[in-house]
């Protein structure tokens, strides 16, 4: 599935869902769905800065696409994070470098945010271009 095709898929089962709180019901499903962080990545230099709640996202590299695991200590918060690492995770850093997660504007999200979490979604999704722009220079360094 493409990252296009995953932006298509969460809009059409946002659009399947009736009001904001079965909307928000949904997101804290996802949360719950995300698997567990182990405790030793639960330190202060995987904390997404910016975030009113907790937030840990950690990274790897498999031949050439990233695997995001992440968690957090609120739970619409955690959906939120689940939400992104099922977007961007498996792609490769070029494919999240080119692609911004539109469904959140498409699905009318950031409306339904408070301000401190719409700017905590901004610093999750900041923090995955991070990583993905330093896997891109580790990848073209290795291949030169």
């Amino acid at each position: 599935m493409t990252i296009q095709e995953k932006q298509d898929r969460i809009v059409r089962q946002f659009e399947l869902l009736g009001d904001w709180p079965e909307r928000y019901k949904y997101i804290i499903k996802l949360g719950q769905k995300l698997d567990p962080l182990d405790d030793k990545h639960k330190v202060e230099e995987n904390l997404v800065r910016g975030c009113q709640s907790q937030v840990w996202l950690v990274t790897e590299l498999d031949h050439d696409k990233i695997i995001f695991k992440a968690d957090s200590d609120a739970a619409i918060t955690k959906g939120l994070v689940a939400m992104l690492v099922n977007f961007y995770s498996g792609e490769t850093p070029d494919a999240i470098l080119q692609t911004d997660p539109e469904f959140i504007e498409k699905i009318g999200m950031q409306q339904h945010l408070s301000p401190t979490r719409s700017n905590g979604l901004a610093s999750m999704v900041k923090q995955m271009k991070i990583y993905a722009m330093a896997y891109k220079s580790k990848i073209s360094q290795s291949v030169q």
